[in-house]
């Protein structure tokens, strides 16, 4: 029976979607999804033989998707999906054909953490692979400021902000390659939210 765009894709973001549709996220791959909540961008790489990894901090998110996994008859070890920080994965370096991250980021305490939490992500990424990140910004949008990159959204919480320079510095630092420009969706008055995608260099032959 053919599945409707809702089962076959659930909830899917839809700038995952984009990549997906792009190829660049494709059946067979290491996926590692950091901050997965609920699965929202699992259920079609689930479906299409995506070899998934799972991280949250929060034990029921974690236990749906290894349930859905299970439902899917997957064959995933229930052991791919981890409760634990971003900032401190039990994942091994270099693992990941495709690492996510969707709305995670901005909940950053201070700048030590999100960085912290953005070298675990690159750490854990192939050399050639990609890092798919979608975070709060400040790119398009003012928004009050309560201490260093840390300002008030429309809903009155307090996310941490980074603005045009200082992911074009991060990804001059890091010596990656811009999978596509920095795009933003602006929410009226509530938030900026820019999608941010990175391919890790390839090592260079001796």
């Amino acid at each position: 029976m053919k599945l409707s765009v809702q089962e076959q894709f659930g909830q899917i973001d839809i700038y995952v979607f984009d990549q997906i549709l792009r190829g660049n996220i494709a059946a067979g791959m290491r996926v590692l999804d950091a901050g997965c909540g609920y699965g929202r961008n699992l259920v079609h790489l689930l479906r299409e033989g995506c070899e998934v990894f799972a991280l949250d901090a929060n034990p029921e998110g974690v236990e749906h998707v290894r349930q859905l996994s299970a439902s899917l008859q997957t064959g995933l070890p229930p052991a791919n999906f981890q409760v634990g920080p971003i900032e401190q994965m039990p994942f091994r370096s270099e693992f990941a054909d495709v690492v996510l991250c969707n709305s995670v980021l901005h909940f950053a305490r201070d700048e030590d953490h999100f960085r912290a939490m953005l070298a675990e992500l690159w750490r854990v990424l192939k050399p050639g692979g990609m890092l798919f990140c979608r975070l709060g910004s400040r790119i398009g949008m003012d928004f009050e400021r309560v201490r260093a990159n840390i300002f008030v959204v429309g809903d009155g919480s307090q996310w941490f902000l980074v603005d045009e320079e200082m992911l074009l510095d991060l990804t001059e630092e890091m010596d990656a390659v811009l999978v596509d420009p920095l795009k933003t969706t602006i929410v009226q008055d509530y938030r900026c939210m820019t999608t941010w995608v990175l391919r890790k260099r390839r090592a260079k032959s001796a």
